[in-house]
C-alpha cells in the first residue's frame, strides 16, 4: 500500500466496477404524518432526521417551481455537508442553487450559528497517511453534482489540521490561484497539503487543467516549504492520484 512521504510522487489508481443506482421521487405532501420531517422531529427529537430533512425542517417551503423536499434534496446534493457548512456568502449560494435568496439567508445563518456554537478546530481529528485514506476521508464529495476543490492541510505526524473547501465548479487554472490552496495552510502552519476534487461524470481521467494547476502548485509549494502530497480525483465508487513530481 502505498504511503504518503516526502518526494513520493507514485500514480495510484483504485478503480470498481460501476454499480446502477435509481431513484425514488417523492414530494413531501406524498408523505404519511410520521415521515413528515416536522412531525418526525417532535415525534423522535433532531438525531432521527437525516440532514436533507433538517434542511426542509429549516427552510419551511418550498417554491411554485419546486417542492420543498425536493429543494432540500437537490440543495445537498449539489453543494454538500462540508460546503454547506461553509457557507458565508448567501447571494452566491442563491446564484449557484436557484433559490430565493431569503432561503439562502437561513442556509447561511445556521450554518454561522453552527460556527459559532459548535465547529471548533480539532488538531489531529484524522490521520491520513495514503491515497487510500484520503479517499475514506473525502467520502462526502462522492455523490456531489458540482465539482468541488478541497485542500486537506496536514501537519508533519500526518494529521489534518484543517480542512477547507477551496471553489465549486468547474476547475480552471485561471480561477484557482496558488495563493487560496496555500493561504490556509500558512494560517494552520500546515506542512504539507492534499488536494482533492470530484468528477460528477466519474470520469477519473485528470483534464489538462487538472495536470497544469498540479504542476503550478507543486512549484508555489516548494518556494514556501509546503508540500503538495497528492492531488485526488474523487469519483462515486474510485479515485485517482494526479502524478505530483518533485525534480
Amino acid at each position: 500500500m502505498r504511503m504518503y512521504a516526502i518526494k513520493n510522487s507514485d500514480l495510484l489508481f483504485d478503480v470498481r466496477p460501476d454499480q446502477g443506482r435509481s431513484y425514488i421521487i417523492r414530494r413531501l405532501r406524498d408523505l404519511p404524518p410520521e415521515e413528515k420531517p416536522r412531525e418526525k422531529f417532535l415525534a423522535l427529537g433532531a438525531s432521527a432526521l437525516s440532514v436533507s430533512e433538517l434542511i426542509e425542517v429549516l427552510i419551511g417551503v418550498g417554491t411554485t417551481k419546486e417542492d420543498v423536499k425536493a429543494m432540500s434534496e437537490r440543495i445537498l446534493r449539489e453543494y454538500g455537508e462540508k460546503s454547506l457548512s461553509g457557507i458565508t456568502n448567501p447571494s452566491m449560494l442563491s446564484k449557484d442553487l436557484d433559490i430565493p435568496i431569503g432561503k439562502a439567508l437561513q442556509l447561511a445563518a445556521s450554518a454561522e450559528l453552527g460556527r459559532r456554537f459548535f465547529l471548533k478546530n480539532e488538531r489531529g481529528i484524522a490521520t491520513i497517511r495514503t491515497p487510500q485514506e484520503a479517499f475514506e476521508y473525502l467520502k462526502d464529495m462522492r455523490d456531489l453534482s458540482k465539482e468541488h476543490l478541497r485542500g486537506l492541510y496536514l501537519d508533519n505526524q500526518h494529521k489534518v489540521i484543517h480542512d477547507e473547501v477551496i471553489s465549486i465548479g468547474t476547475i480552471d487554472s485561471n480561477i484557482v490561484h496558488p495563493r487560496e490552496v496555500f493561504k490556509p495552510a500558512l494560517e494552520y502552519s500546515a506542512v504539507a497539503v492534499i488536494l482533492a476534487h470530484n468528477h460528477p461524470s466519474g470520469s477519473l481521467e485528470p483534464s489538462d487543467a487538472d495536470i497544469e494547476i498540479t504542476k503550478q502548485l507543486v512549484k508555489s509549494g516548494k518556494i514556501m516549504g509546503i508540500q503538495l502530497l497528492d492531488h485526488v480525483i474523487v469519483t462515486r465508487d474510485a479515485f485517482a492520484s494526479i502524478p505530483v513530481a518533485y525534480d
